[in-house]
Order: C-alpha cells, then structure tokens, then sequence
C-alpha cells in the first residue's frame, strides 16, 4: 500500500486543506494519506480553535485515512524542531513520500537550495550569528544570511512562512530519511498571513479572524470551509461554550508570571535573555494578552517567538527536560488520533516493522513526553467548565476517533 505523509494542523480544515490532501494524493499516486497534525497547541504558539479531537474528525472527512500527533514539544517549536518531530515521526512509520503545500510548488527549487545550502553553511551561520548578536530577530536574521549566500535564479524565497517550512521538511528529508520523495503542491488563491477571505479558498488566518470578529460561522467563512469542518466547529461552539484563543488564557497566564520569582521564570523553555525580567515587569500593566504581548513584542522578540514562550509557561515546560528530549531520535512513539478503514488497514501493515512504538492512547507507554503531552492537555481544557473539563481530561486516555 502505498502512502504519502503531510505535515498540518488544521487550524481549522478549511477547502484549501482539502485541495491539497487531494492534490498529493494524485502528485504521489498514493493508496494511504497519513497526516501528522499539531496537538491542542500550535507552531505560532497558539491554542488550537477546537481541539486534536474535533481537528482530527473533520480530517478524515476531508481524506486523510491516518491521523498521528505531533507531541506538545516539536509542534510548538521553530521550523527546525517543528519539521524535525513531523517528518522523523512519518519516516518511522514508513511513508513513501511526503508532500507540502509552499508558494513557490516545484520541488526542484528546494533540493537545490537545500545543496546550495550545504556548501555555504559555515557563510551563513556566521552571518545570522553577527546579526543576532546586533540584536535582531530570528526570522529577520536568517533571511539576510539567506541574502548573503545568493541562491540560484529560480530558487525558493526563504522570506515566505510555507517556503520556510517546506525547506525545513526537505532538509530533514534529505538527511534523516532520503528514501522518502519530497513533493510540493502549490498554494492556491491565498497567502499564509493574509488576513481577509476572498473566494472559497482562504487562509486559516482570515477565518478564525472571521470567526472570532462574528462569534459565528458567518456566510463569508462558510463558504471557505467544508460541511464537515462547519459541523464540527458547531458542535464544539455548542458543547465547550468556546473557541479557544490566547484571550481566554491570559488570566491564567497573568497569575502564574505575577506570582513567580524571576528565577522559576527562568526555568521555562524559551525564557532567555534576561526576558524574565521583562515578563515580570510588563504583564504588571496589561488588561488583555493583545496589550501585553504588543508590549512585550521587540525586533529581537517577534510576537510569535513571544507567544511561543508564553505557551510554555503555560504548560509549565521545563528548558533542562527539553533540550534533552529534543535530542533524542527518532522520537519515541508516534501516537494515533484517528483513522479510516484504509488507515487501518495501513496500520497492521506496517506496526511490526516500525521501529518505534505505534500507541493509541498514552497510558501504553511510559515516557516524559508523554507527561508533557497531559500538562498540555490540562492547561488547554483549564478554560472550560470543571464538569466539561473532567470530561476532556479523560478523553485524553481514549481511544482513535473512527471514521468508516
């Protein structure tokens, strides 16, 4: 059976995720689409709008046959550690090929630039640490050291976010897994930021910008998503009171950072740089997390850099436990969310030959990332009533959704 893996987080499944679990189907003439999707907290550093449970049922509607989840640890993370968790994870259950969505759509711009790259490393990092060193951001940093090595003509831009990605996906290809065939389908009609819906494909940004403005599913973001996934956002609206957004958090968030020392401040992944200080000082004067974390926001902290920190805090993410974990490969299971007959089927295929544990609920296996996995779960769920948080806490420990 042959099968292509894609790397998402249905933030929500909207008609341009469908377009491309379609369009990699046919590009990898695939039996089996196996999609790894981000848990209950996503790359930005944000809470997903409903939860990897309702995520993953509007997925297998759409055509994915097989839904893994890419842990707590690699899903909030820059596109190193992000694409490293994804792509390591679908390589050890054995996919053929894996296929992303980027704006340039040709992979042969990504292997170039990725041995382009390779004789021009030591250039570049030595650029992007002299600019960091100036003070400037990640993001900001690498795409001038990306301009100090001039690709090719006809190569990717490393200034576009699925660009960014895509790269990352196909150098963890190339080095970790280089039997796998790295495809690319090109992005339609939208762009990943844009923050308008215009026609029927729109980016997931517009629409839970929609969402939220309206505090309903309004025609104009109707008309962008499939029936499944408006289903599914209605069912969750109308049994949790709620679509989860940072808001609904920062009362938690403001009584953790107020009532901790600098020093515990420091202990959490992604707190550096004296930015505990700055934590303390400012959530001080903030009403709302938009005001706090506009004046947290610096050329050298980006507000997505910020809001990824502040999701660990949330979680209570350990720095000394993370660097440990993120150096361990492959990662240590690949846990299932939910799976069609097809994905079944997949599934007895290939559990005996992975070389990693397959679980379906995180009680078969003891492991600290698993530990992390409920603690992100606990502080998802913390917005919701206690009875209904009850409730989704034991979900955790259930089975895959089904879906025949």
């Amino acid at each position: 059976m042959k099968s292509c893996g894609v790397v998402v987080e249905y933030n929500p499944f909207h008609n341009g995720h469908l377009y491309h679990l379609e369009e990699s189907k046919k590009h990898a003439e695939a039996d089996c689409m196996i999609a790894i999707m981000s848990g209950n907290f996503l790359q930005r550093g944000e809470p997903a709008i409903i939860d990897k449970w309702h995520r993953t049922k509007a997925a297998l509607h759409g055509g994915a046959d097989l839904v893994l989840e890419l842990p707590f640890l690699y899903a909030v993370q820059h596109s190193d550690y992000f694409s490293q968790g994804a792509i390591q994870t679908l390589a050890e259950v054995g996919v053929d090929s894996i296929c992303f969505g980027s704006e340039n759509g040709r992979i042969t711009a990504f292997t170039e630039a990725f041995e382009h790259m390779n004789k021009h490393q030591e250039e570049y990092d030595v650029t992007v640490r002299s600019y960091l060193n100036e003070g400037y951001a990640y993001p900001e940093a690498s795409r001038l050291g990306y301009e100090s090595i001039a690709f090719p003509s006809g190569s990717i831009d490393l200034t576009q976010p699925n660009n960014i990605l895509g790269y990352s996906y196909v150098k963890q290809i190339l080095t970790y897994a280089p039997h796998i065939e790295p495809l690319t389908v090109l992005r339609k009609n939208n762009h990943y930021h844009d923050e308008e819906i215009h026609g029927t494909i729109a980016s997931a940004t517009s629409i839970r910008k929609e969402l939220f403005e309206e505090k309903r599913i309004s025609e104009k973001a109707e008309r962008s998503l499939p029936p499944s996934t408006t289903e599914v956002l209605h069912q969750y609206k109308d049994s949790h009171g709620i679509w989860h957004q940072w808001e609904a958090y920062f009362h938690l968030l403001q009584y953790k950072i107020m009532t901790m020392e600098e020093s515990t401040l420091r202990c959490f992944h992604g707190v550096d740089e004296g930015l505990e200080y700055r934590l303390k000082r400012t959530i001080k004067e903030a009403a709302t997390f938009h005001q706090f974390i506009s004046s947290l926001k610096t050329k050298r902290y980006t507000w997505t850099r910020l809001q990824r920190t502040l999701a660990h805090i949330l979680v209570g993410t350990d720095k000394q436990e993370t660097r440990v974990l993120l150096r361990e490969t492959p990662p240590p299971y690949a846990r299932i969310l939910g799976m069609s007959d097809v994905g079944k089927k997949y599934l007895r295929s290939v559990k005996k030959e992975a070389s990693i544990p397959l679980i379906t609920q995180p009680q078969q296996l003891d492991h600290e990332m698993l530990g992390l996995e409920a603690r992100a779960a606990a502080a998802y769920y913390s917005v919701l009533t206690p009875e209904l948080r009850v409730d989704q806490l034991k979900r955790e420990y259930g089975p895959p959704v089904i879906h025949s």
